[in-house]
């Protein structure tokens, strides 16, 4: 028996000059609720399984921050019951999210996030939104990051708080807010998981 989901394949960019980024990409992921947890399935590689194409998207994002990693998307069957780990999951999803990454080994693009699945026109579409997200997310300074942390997407009111919280003018939290285009990014996400949820519908 299997069930249509969504699979990451993250692998590091370059290790031999980075070191083992893993541990941390594995914090910065530990919120998203996932039907098996990402992990380390390989040396440089994580791995996770989701049924909520918003929660790709998210995980997708939190990988292109850093620009130290190639992300795949799979869209497809996973073998079920799903084991206790990682590593020992089956299914076409898997094998769409590994084609991806490989795919992406040969990517000269800074933002490195690839989809695959039964409908290659749709998958292409949500390609190019998360690649679009994903240079929003990657070109953003460490002092607008510092300010976006703190925020919570679609709560009004915060940006007083953050301000107090850093020691900065609220005109200051403000531009951070336009220049990293924050509001667009996270605007534009639902139509990329959109996207992603169509390639299940295939018959």
């Amino acid at each position: 028996m299997s069930s249509r989901m969504f699979t990451l394949t993250i692998n590091q960019t370059d290790s031999r000059r980075d070191g083992d980024r893993v541990p941390q990409l594995l914090k910065d992921l530990r919120h998203i609720p996932a039907r098996l947890d990402f992990d380390r399935s390989v040396e440089d590689e994580v791995q996770g399984i989701l049924d909520c194409p918003h929660q790709a998207v998210e995980a997708a994002m939190i990988a292109l921050r850093s620009g130290s990693w190639y992300v795949g998307i799979g869209v497809g069957p996973v073998n079920e019951p799903l084991p206790n780990q990682i590593k020992d999951a089956s299914g076409h999803g898997l094998i769409y999210a590994r084609r991806a990454v490989d795919r992406l080994r040969n990517h000269k693009d800074r933002v490195r996030v690839a989809v695959e699945g039964p409908l290659a026109d749709i998958a292409a579409e949500a390609e190019a939104v998360l690649r679009l997200l994903g240079h929003i997310v990657h070109d953003r300074s460490h002092a607008e990051w510092r300010v976006l942390d703190l925020l919570t997407p679609g709560v009004r009111g915060q940006q007083k708080a953050v301000a107090e919280e850093l020691g900065i003018t609220t005109q200051a939290v403000s531009k951070a807010v336009a220049r990293s285009q924050w509001n667009e990014e996270h605007a534009a996400r639902p139509a990329a998981a959109r996207l992603l949820s169509l390639i299940l519908e295939v018959r």
